[in-house]
Protein backbone atom coordinates (compact mmCIF):
# COMPACT_ATOMS: atom_id res chain seq x y z
CA UNK A 1 0.00 0.00 0.00
CA UNK A 2 1.52 3.35 -0.91
CA UNK A 3 1.89 5.69 2.00
CA UNK A 4 1.30 9.91 0.71
CA UNK A 5 4.58 11.56 2.19
CA UNK A 6 4.34 13.73 4.62
CA UNK A 7 6.11 17.15 6.19
CA UNK A 8 5.11 19.74 9.07
CA UNK A 9 3.46 22.60 8.08
CA UNK A 10 2.51 25.81 9.81
CA UNK A 11 -1.85 25.91 8.69
CA UNK A 12 -3.03 29.58 8.63
CA UNK A 13 -6.90 28.58 9.57
CA UNK A 14 -9.80 30.96 8.93
CA UNK A 15 -9.87 34.06 11.34
CA UNK A 16 -7.04 32.32 13.48
CA UNK A 17 -5.32 34.71 15.49
CA UNK A 18 -2.15 32.32 15.28
CA UNK A 19 -0.42 29.28 13.14
CA UNK A 20 -1.31 25.79 13.90
CA UNK A 21 1.88 23.30 13.03
CA UNK A 22 0.52 19.85 11.95
CA UNK A 23 1.41 17.51 9.40
CA UNK A 24 0.64 18.30 5.82
CA UNK A 25 1.69 16.37 2.27
CA UNK A 26 4.39 16.60 0.18
CA UNK A 27 3.20 16.91 -3.54
CA UNK A 28 5.61 15.85 -6.16
CA UNK A 29 6.60 18.85 -9.31
CA UNK A 30 4.26 18.46 -12.21
CA UNK A 31 6.08 20.36 -15.41
CA UNK A 32 7.47 22.79 -15.08
CA UNK A 33 7.43 22.67 -11.09
CA UNK A 34 10.54 22.24 -8.83
CA UNK A 35 9.72 21.08 -4.97
CA UNK A 36 12.38 23.06 -2.64
CA UNK A 37 13.55 21.74 0.98
CA UNK A 38 13.31 24.81 2.81
CA UNK A 39 16.45 26.27 4.34
CA UNK A 40 15.12 30.12 5.49
CA UNK A 41 11.80 31.61 4.82
CA UNK A 42 10.91 35.76 4.90
CA UNK A 43 8.18 37.17 6.19
CA UNK A 44 5.82 39.64 4.83
CA UNK A 45 2.93 41.79 5.93
CA UNK A 46 0.39 39.86 4.17
CA UNK A 47 1.00 36.67 6.43
CA UNK A 48 -0.12 38.86 9.41
CA UNK A 49 -2.69 40.97 7.51
CA UNK A 50 -4.55 37.42 7.16
CA UNK A 51 -4.63 37.17 11.10
CA UNK A 52 -5.96 40.46 11.20
CA UNK A 53 -9.43 40.91 9.58
CA UNK A 54 -7.71 40.69 5.77
CA UNK A 55 -10.14 38.64 3.38
CA UNK A 56 -8.85 37.27 0.28
CA UNK A 57 -12.51 35.63 -0.95
CA UNK A 58 -10.33 33.15 -3.10
CA UNK A 59 -8.76 31.22 -0.51
CA UNK A 60 -9.99 28.28 1.18
CA UNK A 61 -8.78 27.30 4.37
CA UNK A 62 -7.10 25.87 6.13
CA UNK A 63 -3.93 27.16 4.62
CA UNK A 64 -0.69 26.87 3.95
CA UNK A 65 0.60 30.88 3.46
CA UNK A 66 4.03 32.54 3.39
CA UNK A 67 6.03 33.80 -0.24
CA UNK A 68 9.80 33.74 0.37
CA UNK A 69 11.74 30.53 0.10
CA UNK A 70 14.89 29.58 -0.38
CA UNK A 71 16.65 26.32 0.00
CA UNK A 72 17.67 23.74 -1.87
CA UNK A 73 15.98 21.38 -4.84
CA UNK A 74 14.38 17.99 -4.02
CA UNK A 75 12.73 17.04 -6.83
CA UNK A 76 12.15 18.36 -10.44
CA UNK A 77 9.45 18.26 -12.75
CA UNK A 78 9.48 16.49 -16.61
CA UNK A 79 9.46 19.70 -17.80
CA UNK A 80 12.18 21.46 -15.98
CA UNK A 81 15.46 21.77 -17.47
CA UNK A 82 17.17 24.51 -15.33
CA UNK A 83 17.55 23.17 -12.23
CA UNK A 84 19.07 20.01 -10.48
CA UNK A 85 18.25 18.30 -7.54
CA UNK A 86 20.74 19.79 -4.70
CA UNK A 87 21.22 22.95 -6.24
CA UNK A 88 20.74 26.27 -3.86
CA UNK A 89 17.77 28.43 -4.79
CA UNK A 90 15.06 31.34 -3.84
CA UNK A 91 11.77 30.18 -4.87
CA UNK A 92 8.58 33.17 -5.10
CA UNK A 93 6.03 31.31 -3.40
CA UNK A 94 2.03 31.90 -4.56
CA UNK A 95 -0.26 30.08 -2.80
CA UNK A 96 -2.29 33.08 -1.47
CA UNK A 97 -2.89 33.92 -5.34
CA UNK A 98 -3.45 30.08 -6.30
CA UNK A 99 -5.11 28.26 -3.24
CA UNK A 100 -2.91 25.55 -3.38
CA UNK A 101 -1.18 24.88 0.00
CA UNK A 102 1.51 22.78 -1.83
CA UNK A 103 2.79 26.55 -3.19
CA UNK A 104 3.03 27.95 -0.02
CA UNK A 105 6.50 28.86 2.11
CA UNK A 106 5.40 27.98 5.58
CA UNK A 107 6.11 24.34 5.40
CA UNK A 108 8.96 22.04 4.96
CA UNK A 109 8.97 21.56 1.40
CA UNK A 110 7.28 23.91 -1.38
CA UNK A 111 6.34 23.82 -4.75
CA UNK A 112 7.55 26.35 -7.37
CA UNK A 113 7.23 27.38 -11.03
CA UNK A 114 10.79 26.68 -11.94
CA UNK A 115 10.40 30.47 -13.94
CA UNK A 116 10.09 32.05 -10.45
CA UNK A 117 13.08 30.39 -8.74
CA UNK A 118 16.87 31.02 -9.42
CA UNK A 119 19.58 30.08 -8.60
CA UNK A 120 21.88 31.38 -6.11
CA UNK A 121 25.96 31.60 -5.66
CA UNK A 122 27.42 29.95 -2.68
CA UNK A 123 28.65 33.39 -1.07
CA UNK A 124 24.57 33.72 -0.50
CA UNK A 125 23.65 32.19 2.98
CA UNK A 126 19.91 30.73 2.77
CA UNK A 127 19.10 33.41 5.41
CA UNK A 128 20.59 36.61 2.84
CA UNK A 129 18.71 35.42 0.14
CA UNK A 130 14.86 34.56 1.36
CA UNK A 131 14.80 38.37 1.84
CA UNK A 132 14.26 38.48 -1.79
CA UNK A 133 11.35 36.49 -3.53
CA UNK A 134 7.86 38.84 -2.71
CA UNK A 135 9.77 42.24 -2.95
CA UNK A 136 11.83 41.59 -6.02
CA UNK A 137 9.08 40.27 -7.45
CA UNK A 138 6.68 43.19 -6.76
CA UNK A 139 9.18 45.48 -7.64
CA UNK A 140 9.62 43.96 -11.07
CA UNK A 141 5.99 43.72 -11.42
CA UNK A 142 5.78 47.69 -10.73
CA UNK A 143 8.66 48.44 -12.83
CA UNK A 144 8.11 46.16 -15.50
CA UNK A 145 4.25 45.01 -15.97
CA UNK A 146 2.58 46.05 -19.26
CA UNK A 147 0.00 47.65 -17.42
CA UNK A 148 2.37 48.92 -14.54
CA UNK A 149 5.50 51.65 -15.89
CA UNK A 150 7.02 49.23 -18.40
CA UNK A 151 10.14 50.43 -18.17
CA UNK A 152 13.41 48.95 -19.56
CA UNK A 153 14.15 45.82 -18.62
CA UNK A 154 17.62 45.16 -16.32
CA UNK A 155 20.53 44.07 -17.91
CA UNK A 156 24.30 43.45 -16.92
CA UNK A 157 25.58 46.19 -19.01
CA UNK A 158 22.83 48.47 -18.91
CA UNK A 159 22.46 51.82 -20.99
CA UNK A 160 22.58 54.96 -19.26
CA UNK A 161 18.73 56.60 -19.52
CA UNK A 162 18.47 60.54 -19.12
CA UNK A 163 15.27 59.97 -17.29
CA UNK A 164 14.66 59.48 -13.23
CA UNK A 165 12.77 56.87 -11.69
CA UNK A 166 11.56 57.30 -7.76
CA UNK A 167 11.26 55.32 -5.21
CA UNK A 168 9.20 56.43 -2.47
CA UNK A 169 10.14 54.27 0.78
CA UNK A 170 13.39 53.13 -0.43
CA UNK A 171 14.53 51.21 2.82
CA UNK A 172 11.36 48.25 2.62
CA UNK A 173 11.85 45.27 1.11
CA UNK A 174 10.22 46.08 -2.43
CA UNK A 175 12.02 49.31 -2.63
CA UNK A 176 15.81 47.99 -2.01
CA UNK A 177 14.64 45.65 -5.07
CA UNK A 178 13.17 48.42 -6.74
CA UNK A 179 16.24 50.46 -6.33
CA UNK A 180 18.56 47.80 -8.13
CA UNK A 181 16.33 47.09 -10.91
CA UNK A 182 15.71 50.12 -11.96
CA UNK A 183 19.54 51.16 -11.84
CA UNK A 184 20.38 47.74 -13.61
CA UNK A 185 17.74 49.50 -16.35
CA UNK A 186 19.94 52.66 -16.81
CA UNK A 187 17.92 54.95 -14.93
CA UNK A 188 18.76 57.18 -12.20
CA UNK A 189 17.22 56.85 -9.27
CA UNK A 190 16.12 59.03 -6.46
CA UNK A 191 14.78 57.65 -3.14
CA UNK A 192 13.23 58.22 -0.03
CA UNK A 193 14.14 57.09 3.36
CA UNK A 194 14.95 58.19 6.56
CA UNK A 195 18.62 59.23 7.36
CA UNK A 196 19.69 56.16 8.85
CA UNK A 197 19.32 54.18 5.83
CA UNK A 198 20.49 56.41 3.25
CA UNK A 199 23.89 54.89 3.00
CA UNK A 200 22.67 51.24 2.27
CA UNK A 201 20.67 52.93 -0.49
CA UNK A 202 23.44 54.29 -1.98
CA UNK A 203 25.26 51.33 -2.05
CA UNK A 204 22.14 49.92 -4.05
CA UNK A 205 22.64 52.54 -6.44
CA UNK A 206 20.84 55.31 -5.74
CA UNK A 207 21.72 59.02 -6.64
CA UNK A 208 20.15 60.67 -4.28
CA UNK A 209 18.14 59.85 -0.58
CA UNK A 210 15.74 62.48 0.39
CA UNK A 211 14.62 61.77 4.32
CA UNK A 212 10.98 61.69 4.19
CA UNK A 213 11.12 62.79 7.76
CA UNK A 214 11.71 66.25 6.72
CA UNK A 215 9.10 68.42 6.38
CA UNK A 216 10.82 70.19 3.40
CA UNK A 217 11.28 66.69 1.55
CA UNK A 218 8.85 67.15 -0.71
CA UNK A 219 9.90 70.26 -2.20
CA UNK A 220 13.51 69.27 -2.36
CA UNK A 221 12.42 66.36 -4.23
CA UNK A 222 10.84 69.11 -6.55
CA UNK A 223 13.76 70.93 -6.80
CA UNK A 224 16.06 68.24 -7.19
CA UNK A 225 13.97 67.17 -10.31
CA UNK A 226 13.78 70.32 -11.94
CA UNK A 227 15.45 69.81 -15.47
CA UNK A 228 14.85 66.02 -15.09
CA UNK A 229 11.99 63.77 -16.43
CA UNK A 230 10.49 61.24 -14.47
CA UNK A 231 10.44 57.43 -16.29
CA UNK A 232 7.66 56.54 -13.79
CA UNK A 233 7.30 56.25 -9.73
CA UNK A 234 7.39 52.74 -7.65
CA UNK A 235 5.20 54.02 -4.15
CA UNK A 236 6.57 50.83 -1.50
CA UNK A 237 5.46 52.28 1.28
CA UNK A 238 5.15 56.21 3.17
CA UNK A 239 2.66 58.74 2.30
CA UNK A 240 0.89 58.44 -1.11
CA UNK A 241 -0.39 61.63 -1.36
CA UNK A 242 3.53 63.32 -0.70
CA UNK A 243 4.54 61.27 -3.62
CA UNK A 244 1.79 62.06 -6.20
CA UNK A 245 2.28 65.86 -5.08
CA UNK A 246 5.83 65.63 -6.38
CA UNK A 247 4.66 63.21 -9.37
CA UNK A 248 2.08 65.95 -10.38
CA UNK A 249 4.38 68.93 -10.15
CA UNK A 250 7.44 66.89 -11.90
CA UNK A 251 8.43 66.92 -15.52
CA UNK A 252 7.30 63.51 -17.07
CA UNK A 253 5.39 60.32 -16.75
CA UNK A 254 2.49 60.89 -13.71
CA UNK A 255 1.97 57.62 -13.22
CA UNK A 256 2.81 55.73 -9.81
CA UNK A 257 2.82 51.89 -9.56
CA UNK A 258 1.99 51.36 -6.00
CA UNK A 259 1.80 48.31 -3.91
CA UNK A 260 -1.85 48.89 -2.26
CA UNK A 261 -4.61 50.72 -3.94
CA UNK A 262 -5.20 54.12 -4.20
CA UNK A 263 -7.92 55.62 -1.87
CA UNK A 264 -11.68 55.91 -4.16
CA UNK A 265 -11.56 59.64 -3.98
CA UNK A 266 -7.77 59.53 -4.90
CA UNK A 267 -6.37 63.03 -7.12
CA UNK A 268 -7.05 62.73 -10.67
CA UNK A 269 -4.11 64.29 -12.25
CA UNK A 270 -1.95 61.60 -11.14
CA UNK A 271 -2.30 57.56 -12.59
CA UNK A 272 -1.99 55.18 -9.68
CA UNK A 273 -1.64 51.48 -10.05
CA UNK A 274 -1.82 48.82 -8.33
CA UNK A 275 1.16 46.06 -8.16
CA UNK A 276 0.22 42.40 -7.70
CA UNK A 277 3.55 40.96 -6.13
CA UNK A 278 2.65 38.00 -8.06
CA UNK A 279 1.35 38.75 -11.56
CA UNK A 280 4.78 38.07 -12.91
CA UNK A 281 3.96 34.37 -12.45
CA UNK A 282 1.79 35.02 -15.68
CA UNK A 283 3.58 37.26 -17.76
CA UNK A 284 7.22 37.53 -19.21
CA UNK A 285 8.35 39.56 -16.43
CA UNK A 286 8.75 36.64 -13.99
CA UNK A 287 11.52 34.62 -17.00
CA UNK A 288 12.68 38.13 -17.45
CA UNK A 289 13.69 38.57 -13.71
CA UNK A 290 14.32 34.89 -12.44
CA UNK A 291 16.05 33.29 -15.05
CA UNK A 292 17.23 35.86 -17.54
CA UNK A 293 18.58 38.57 -15.18
CA UNK A 294 19.25 37.73 -11.25
CA UNK A 295 21.01 34.36 -11.28
CA UNK A 296 24.42 36.39 -13.32
CA UNK A 297 23.76 39.49 -11.32
CA UNK A 298 24.13 37.73 -7.90
CA UNK A 299 27.05 35.58 -8.93
CA UNK A 300 28.95 39.07 -10.68
CA UNK A 301 28.06 40.90 -7.48
CA UNK A 302 25.70 43.46 -9.25
CA UNK A 303 22.84 43.02 -7.20
CA UNK A 304 22.49 42.44 -3.83
CA UNK A 305 20.20 40.82 -1.14
CA UNK A 306 18.75 43.55 0.32
CA UNK A 307 17.30 44.64 2.96
CA UNK A 308 19.86 42.60 5.11
CA UNK A 309 18.35 39.65 7.19
CA UNK A 310 17.40 39.75 10.75
CA UNK A 311 16.95 35.93 12.07
CA UNK A 312 13.70 35.54 14.15
CA UNK A 313 14.12 31.97 15.34
CA UNK A 314 14.69 28.94 14.11
CA UNK A 315 11.89 26.13 12.75
CA UNK A 316 7.97 26.59 11.94
CA UNK A 317 7.33 26.96 15.53
CA UNK A 318 9.51 30.33 15.87
CA UNK A 319 6.74 31.76 12.87
CA UNK A 320 4.52 33.15 14.42
CA UNK A 321 6.88 35.39 16.75
CA UNK A 322 8.26 36.41 13.59
CA UNK A 323 4.81 37.71 11.89
CA UNK A 324 4.17 39.30 15.71
CA UNK A 325 7.96 40.93 15.28
CA UNK A 326 7.00 42.07 10.90
CA UNK A 327 3.78 43.49 12.37
CA UNK A 328 5.62 46.36 14.70
CA UNK A 329 7.18 47.45 11.79
CA UNK A 330 10.61 47.11 10.43
CA UNK A 331 13.00 49.52 8.11
CA UNK A 332 16.28 48.76 6.93
CA UNK A 333 15.64 44.82 7.45
CA UNK A 334 13.45 42.13 6.55
CA UNK A 335 12.17 39.17 9.20
CA UNK A 336 13.51 35.53 8.41
CA UNK A 337 13.13 32.70 9.92
CA UNK A 338 15.08 29.84 9.78
CA UNK A 339 14.96 25.96 9.38
CA UNK A 340 18.39 24.60 9.50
Amino acid sequence: MHTEPTQMAAWQHENASALHISAAPITAPQGNEILIKNAAIGINPLDWLLQSGMSLPWLTFPMITGSDVAGTVAAVGPDVTRFAIGDRVIGQAVSTTVNKSAEGAFQEYTIVADHMAAPIPATLSFAEAAVLPLGLGTAAGGLYGETQLALLPPSLSPKAQDDVVLVWGGSSSVGCNAIQLAVASGYTVFATASASNAGMLQKLGAAQVFDYTVETCSERLISALEGRRLAGTLHATGNLHDCAEVVSRAEGRKMIAATLPAPEDFRKDVVVGHIHGTALKDDNVGPMIYRDFLPAALVQGRYQAAPKPRVAGHGLHALQDALALQKTGVSGEKIVVSLV
